[in-house]
């Protein structure tokens, strides 16, 4: 069994990783330890070891450091073998044909949202979604979808690490998330990005446990008097995902 100092030092490496890998650009080690809120010398450290193990990689001129080759790997065998995606992956694509909209797949990690699997339309929109990139939990119908079947504590904890002390926003908040579980799906427009429009519908096991959320997304223009008949798909194709499990 570890020691409580072993997982300390495997927790700062970690951070280390994520946080080079949130930053969706190249950052020095520098701004690393900011983020991390470790010493510089000892993110140094870690970035050795991961260098090593190909988890980072070193920009030769720029010093700077992003995700390395092992990232690939871990990314293919994840698409490979994940179960919610393989499950969810047929009725995704037949959600994308039937409605002409992008489709993603998100789960919540360690205080976010990701997304895990995306389909886009042949239809242009312009969306921040896109596969492996992070968001925060209190805006837009993915997250709300997430927010609102989690278990009670953790939902609290979520919102107050967001909000802090906006109490108003907060109450407001939750009295979105009632509502959305009472409906069972969350709609969304032009929270994330303007003129986007999105329903999202939570991915359940049998004993209630969430995996997940999948989310069709359109241009709020294009929805008009289709969108009981987006949000009906989309909760019939969550609800044959959920029957998988």
């Amino acid at each position: 069994m570890d020691s409580p100092q072993t997982s300390t030092i495997v927790d700062r490496v970690l951070h280390v990783l994520a946080g080079v890998a949130r930053a969706g650009k190249p950052v020095s080690a520098k701004q690393i330890a900011a983020m991390v809120q470790q010493p510089v010398s000892t993110v140094y450290r870690h970035l050795a070891s991961l260098k090593k193990w190909g988890l980072l990689q070193e920009h030769m001129n720029s010093g700077t450091f992003e995700p390395g080759p092992t990232g690939v790997q871990l990314a293919w065998g994840f698409d490979q073998n994940s179960n919610l995606v393989s499950q969810s992956r047929e009725e995704i694509s037949a959600l994308v044909a039937r409605s002409g909209e992008s489709v993603g797949l998100l789960v919540y990690i360690n205080g976010e949202m990701v997304c895990i699997a995306m389909e886009e339309s042949t239809q242009p929109l312009r969306c921040s979604f896109t596969k492996g990139r992070a968001h925060t939990l209190h805006k837009g119908a993915s997250a709300k979808s997430l927010l609102a079947f989690m278990p009670r504590k953790l939902q609290q904890k979520l919102l107050a690490d967001q909000l802090g002390d906006k109490q108003e926003e907060v109450a407001a908040l939750e009295a979105q998330l009632e509502d959305i579980r009472r409906r069972g799906y969350s709609i969304s427009e032009s929270e994330v990005d303007l003129g986007v429009w999105g329903v999202s519908v939570p991915i359940t096991t049998s004993n209630g446990r969430l995996e997940g959320t999948i989310t069709l997304m359109a241009p709020a223009l294009r929805v008009g008097a289709r969108e009981q008949e987006l949000i009906r798909m989309t909760v019939e194709a969550a609800q044959r995902i959920c029957n998988r499990f």
